[in-house]
C-alpha cells in the first residue's frame, strides 16, 4: 500500500463521512466494481479531516520542501548528470557509492527519515519516484547514465506530489488491508493514485530548467500546485 504509515483516525465531525466512504470504496472493490464516484466521494471527503484546503496545503511542510529538493536534484540531473547533481546539494560524498546507498540517501535528502505521518508520506512518495526515475540501475555507472529533459523534470514532480497526496489520506490504507484479495486491494488503491495523479499539473514556465527550486520561485509553483489540487479535491463529490 502506499500509505505505509496508516491513518485509522478520530471519531466524529469530519471523520465518520471519510470512513463511510472508505468502507464502501472497500466493498466495492471486494465485488469487483470499479466506481469513479466512489473513488471522487473519498478524496473529497478527506480534505475536510485535514482542516479543508486551505489546511491541507498550509500542513504539507513535507511534501513542499521535498518537492523544491527532488526539483533541484532533478534539474541537476538534466543539466549533467547525478554525480554534478549530488555534488550540487552537498551530497558529494555519494560519488560512486552503489545503488541502495545512493537511493537511501536521495530519499533521506528529499523527504527526511519520515518521523511523522507527513514526512512518512513523502518518504514513501519519493521512494516512488526513485522506482521510476532508476527503474534498471544496479550500478553507480548506471544510476549516472540517467538523464532528463525539462517534460521528465514536470513529469517526476508530478509523480511526487500526486503520490505525497495520496499518502496523506487517512483511513483508505487499513480498509484496502481488509480485503483478502490483494489483487483487488492493489486495483483499488491504483484507482485511486490515478484519479490523484489527473488533478496534478504543475504550473511551469517554458522550461522547468529555469525554474530556482530551492528558492521562491520553487516554493510559489509547489504552493500553486498544491493549493489546486486540495481545491479540486474538496468539491469532487459536489
Amino acid at each position: 500500500m502506499g500509505t505505509s504509515t496508516d491513518r485509522t483516525g478520530g471519531t466524529g465531525g469530519a471523520w465518520t463521512p471519510l470512513k463511510h466512504a472508505a468502507t464502501s470504496l472497500m466493498r466495492a472493490a471486494d465485488t469487483g466494481q470499479r466506481s469513479p464516484t466512489t473513488l471522487r466521494r473519498l478524496l473529497s471527503r478527506h480534505v475536510p479531516v485535514l482542516g479543508g484546503a486551505a489546511g491541507a496545503v498550509a500542513g504539507a511542510r513535507a511534501g513542499r520542501v521535498g518537492a523544491q529538493r527532488l526539483g533541484a536534484v532533478l534539474a541537476g540531473i538534466a543539466t549533467d548528470g547525478l554525480g554534478t547533481a549530488l555534488a550540487g546539494q552537498g551530497l558529494g560524498d555519494l560519488l560512486g557509492a552503489d545503488r541502495l546507498a545512493v537511493l537511501d540517501a536521495l530519499a533521506g535528502y528529499v523527504a527526511g527519515d519520515g518521523a511523522d505521518i507527513d514526512g512518512q508520506a513523502a518518504r514513501d512518495a519519493m521512494f516512488d519516484v526513485l522506482a521510476e526515475l532508476f527503474p534498471d540501475a544496479d550500478s553507480w555507472a548506471d544510476l549516472d547514465a540517467v538523464r532528463l529533459d525539462a517534460d521528465g523534470v514536470r513529469d517526476m514532480l508530478e509523480l511526487f506530489l500526486a503520490r505525497y497526496v495520496y499518502n496523506r489520506i487517512p483511513v483508505i490504507a487499513e480498509r484496502l488491508a481488509r480485503l483478502e484479495d490483494p489483487v483487488k486491494a492493489q486495483r483499488a488503491e491504483e484507482d485511486l493514485q490515478r484519479m490523484v495523479r489527473s488533478f496534478v499539473h504543475l504550473r511551469l514556465p517554458a522550461d522547468a530548467l529555469e525554474v530556482d527550486w530551492s528558492g521562491a520561485p520553487g516554493r510559489t509553483i509547489i504552493d500553486d500546485s498544491l493549493r489546486a489540487v486540495y481545491d479540486a479535491l474538496s468539491v469532487l463529490e459536489d
